[in-house]
């Protein structure tokens, strides 16, 4: 079923990106999104939101609040059909499906970091700075942090995962082990 949401995501986010370059407001949609995606994952909103009681334009309005008096014109729009179709929940995945297509568009790479600790202002800088020199394009980077990893980082640059973490280097180590192809 997530399979579903994500292709129906896709679609509503497709649409959307293409009246946004149309009419030149991607940057305006982009950012608007990111704030109702945001409000739509407040649970104290969602119950108003799944609340058929509640009048749909008191719903709309609650979403609406947050982006002020200059948001886009078709964002009601998008914002009642998903309400009356009781797929609200999508706005999250269309956010991050909109945002993909943005950065497609816009030549930036994503890129995930995921260190054993927290890596410090300067150390992000420095691997966001060196994605950017390996890609020769723009990274949006994102960091996490996994203690599972013991030490080091990984990276995931799109579908490529650079794996210099303890964990991986001690696995590596034991599959060669195992295989007979370690010599001293």
């Amino acid at each position: 079923m997530a399979g579903a949401r994500t292709s129906t995501a896709r679609r509503y986010a497709e649409a959307i990106f293409q009246i946004a370059e149309r009419d030149g407001t991607v940057e305006k949609w982009l950012k608007q999104l990111a704030v109702v995606a945001d409000a739509a994952a407040d649970e104290e909103l969602d119950r108003v939101l799944e609340n058929p009681h509640v009048p749909i334009e008191r719903r709309i309005e609650a979403l609406e609040s947050p982006l002020g008096e200059d948001r886009v014109p078709q964002m009601s729009s998008l914002l009642t059909l998903l309400l009356r179709r009781r797929r609200i929940e999508l706005l999250p995945r269309i956010y991050a499906e909109f945002r993909r297509q943005y950065n497609l568009r816009e030549g930036i790479v994503e890129a995930t970091a995921t260190s054993a600790a927290e890596l410090d202002a300067d150390e992000t800088s420095a691997l966001q700075t060196r994605l950017e020199q390996m890609t020769g394009g723009k990274v949006e980077l994102t960091t996490k942090v996994d203690p599972s990893l013991l030490g080091g980082i990984q990276v995931r640059l799109g579908d490529t995962l650079i794996d210099g973490s303890v964990r991986g280097r001690l696995e590596r180590l034991r599959n060669r082990l195992a295989a007979g192809t370690l010599t001293p």
